[in-house]
């Protein structure tokens, strides 16, 4: 069975730029919603059950199609917001950012700030619901944006870094203003663990 994981700070740790009540209800209804779905729907399938999320997603399309659009939706609504929790920190500070990453984002994006105007975009042109990524394809750091709860892993690729751009995840405290939302959000990436990420998928 799937379980929620548990936050790593409070749920008032990342104010001002994503408040309490917020955190709460993403955490505690969104994610646990998904969590329950996914292990509804598999509970017919034993078998999946025992799969890690990862494996599970990386394996989509040859799910049986009972199934699909459930582990599609809720599955990929469990790795991408376990992904999301793990990435955000109230001490950011890009000094953590390891040599090997630096080095990698330098090849593909030029630079730091280069990299987070094209992840920003991305972020902030996604219609509707979805989220923006920082991925390994093969050998190359990319950024890419995904509808509603796809995930990445779905198409071969590895999420190093998530920004969830579903209102739920900042309406109560910015109402329409996604850009500021995103712009804040560079406040809270915990860039030792997107290093760790970066290097685990190498």
């Amino acid at each position: 069975m799937f379980q929620l994981p548990e936050l790593k700070f409070e749920h008032n740790a990342l104010e001002p730029f994503i408040d309490a009540q917020t955190m709460e209800i993403h955490h505690g209804k969104h994610h646990q919603g998904y969590v329950n779905k996914l292990n509804a729907a598999l509970e017919s399938h034993p078998d999946l059950l025992k799969k890690d999320i990862v494996e599970l997603l990386k394996g989509w399309a040859d799910l049986p199609d009972a199934v699909k659009e459930a582990v599609r939706n809720n599955g990929g609504g469990h790795f991408n917001h376990s992904l999301f929790w793990d990435i955000l920190t109230p001490g950011s500070s890009e000094d953590d950012i390891s040599d090997e990453l630096r080095a990698a984002i330098n090849n593909s994006f030029n630079n730091l700030d280069s990299f987070k105007e094209e992840f920003s975009a991305a972020a902030g042109s996604r219609f509707g619901s979805g989220w923006a990524w920082l991925v390994l394809d093969g050998e190359e750091l990319k950024v890419t944006s995904t509808p509603n709860q796809d995930c990445p892993l779905m198409d071969g690729q590895i999420p190093i870094l998530g920004i969830d751009v579903w209102e739920h995840a900042y309406y109560l405290n910015y109402q329409n203003k996604r850009p500021d939302y995103i712009q804040n959000f560079w406040k809270l990436v915990n860039w030792k663990q997107v290093s760790e990420n970066f290097a685990k998928a190498k």
